[in-house]
């Protein structure tokens, strides 16, 4: 699909930084298994390790797509950004200043300046509320406005996102899919964020809607000069807004590049082979492959390249050694052990 947004050029200061994020979640050994260890057991704690070392920036201004399997942390990673699920290491910077040294109105301006959007609106709306309250409550209690302004507040957003501000008195079930979206897109903004994490946004809506509501996003990032990191398993969704494309597996991420560069020169294995999946409207007959084997478990990821066990192009080292990432080009980078073969042997 034809990237429409605009590359933002790098400054000196990105909005966003990540250092050596990782976030794991463990399950401690429960009383069966504590008394089965008196017995000689050996139980353990199980730790999934969700998002596993992630380094990256966000310029202000830039719409990056995170793609990935179901699985692969996108959506923890969202929720580590997002402020709602703290990280487990690394750090986390904002405007250049790291979240653990910020002061408490440094703390709130970084929470209300990043904002999410997730994948189910109807279960990421409270069904007792109405939509003015859905809306209008959180501005209120930050003094964005005052409780007399509120209706009038809430009125605004919602023609700007494309409903009737007379449905403000009504419940969520009493909209469609793609107007509870609408709804959650109007929360995020009422806080007037920076940066917006959408994940999987439209992942939940028909394919007609999805086309609405992506417009929308585009139409709300030149209105407003919003930040977007677009969480999304659809690479044909992630190239109709994006400015970059991370793509992650297995908690790591494996290759980042521009939108253009990922479509027409994918450097790794797996972001080669997502986009043999990515259907295509060319009449000449194409051979299908999927990707070989499942995803491995978060429990028990495989050393080495995590990718190594379904990777083509395996060799020796790639069961031993985690590549690390590897600048290609300006702007282009990939986490593949075939970088560092000749180029006469590397595999196209």
């Amino acid at each position: 699909m034809q990237q429409l947004a605009a590359t933002v050029p790098p400054t000196a200061t990105p909005l966003l930084q990540l250092r050596g994020i990782a976030k794991r979640f463990v399950q401690p050994v429960d009383l069966a298994g504590r008394i089965a260890n008196l017995l000689g057991a050996r139980n353990r704690a199980a730790v999934v390790h969700a998002v596993d070392g992630v380094d990256l920036e966000v310029q202000a201004g830039e719409v990056i797509g995170v793609v990935g399997e179901s699985g692969c942390g996108k959506s923890t990673l969202g929720r580590v950004i997002a402020d709602i699920s703290p990280a487990s290491a690394g750090e986390v910077s904002y405007l250049g200043k790291r979240l653990q040294d910020m002061t408490g109105s440094e703390r709130r301006a970084y929470a209300l300046g990043v904002q999410m959007i997730f994948q189910n609106p109807m279960a990421s709306l409270n069904p007792r509320m109405r939509v003015l309250d859905i809306i209008g409550e959180a501005p209120v209690v930050h003094g964005i406005v005052k409780v007399s302004e509120r209706a009038e507040y809430v009125g605004g957003l919602m023609r700007q996102v494309g409903l009737d501000p007379d449905y403000g008195q009504r419940y969520p079930h009493q909209f469609s899919g793609g107007q509870r979206q609408r709804i959650g897109i109007a929360r995020a903004l009422a806080l007037k964020p920076q940066l917006i994490v959408c994940d999987e946004a439209v992942a939940a809506l028909d394919v007609s809607i999805q086309a609405q509501v992506l417009n929308l996003f585009l139409e709300l990032r030149r209105e407003f000069d919003l930040t977007y990191l677009f969480i999304s398993h659809n690479l044909g969704v992630v190239g109709h807004v994006s400015d970059r494309v991370v793509i992650m597996y297995l908690g790591r991420v494996v290759e980042v590049a521009p939108t253009g560069v990922i479509f027409s020169r994918p450097n790794h294995p797996y972001t080669q082979a997502l986009l043999s999946e990515l259907p295509s409207l060319q009449t000449r007959r194409r051979s299908y492959k999927p990707i070989e084997g499942e995803l491995p478990s978060p429990l028990r990821p495989p050393s080495g390249c995590t990718f190594h066990p379904r990777c083509p192009h395996a060799m020796p080292r790639c069961s031993t050694e985690t590549p690390l990432l590897r600048t290609l080009a300006t702007g282009h980078t990939s986490a593949c052990h075939l970088n560092d073969l000749p180029a006469a042997v590397a595999p196209a």
